[in-house]
């Protein structure tokens, strides 16, 4: 039997440029790398995030593609974008989920662990 899976990591950067410190908001760009470890092809189709400020507060993204690509990725094939965020407090976190179709229309979810946005050596 096929077995879909979809492995993924993220980098993070801060976005001086884009910030407004010491009040914010703050940017962060965050570059993942979506890599099909099953043994059948299958596309992306959408994602999810669930992104939180340092006071708790969440804000939910959810949308078709991810930066208008629907990849779709052979056994073994990876594809990598970048996109960015902006949160009004210098920390926070993110994680979310991508929707996923395999070749033969099986859908399946490729979770997204906890990953943190802040800014270079400001936590301890």
């Amino acid at each position: 039997m096929s077995r879909p899976e979809f492995t993924n990591s993220v980098q993070v950067q801060y976005l001086p440029d884009q910030s407004q410190p010491p009040d914010g908001p703050f940017a962060y760009a965050y570059t993942v790398t979506i890599r099909n470890t099953g043994d059948i092809a299958a596309q992306l189709i959408g994602r999810h995030w669930i992104i939180t400020d340092a006071n708790g507060s969440l804000e939910e993204v959810r949308g078709l593609a991810v930066v208008g690509h629907q990849p779709l990725l052979q056994p073994g094939e990876s594809f990598e974008y970048t996109s960015w965020t902006r949160i009004p407090t210098p920390h926070g976190t993110m994680h979310g989920r991508f929707f996923c179709m395999t070749a033969d229309a099986h859908p399946f979810e490729a979770v997204v662990e906890t990953f943190v946005l802040a800014q270079p050596k400001s936590l301890h």
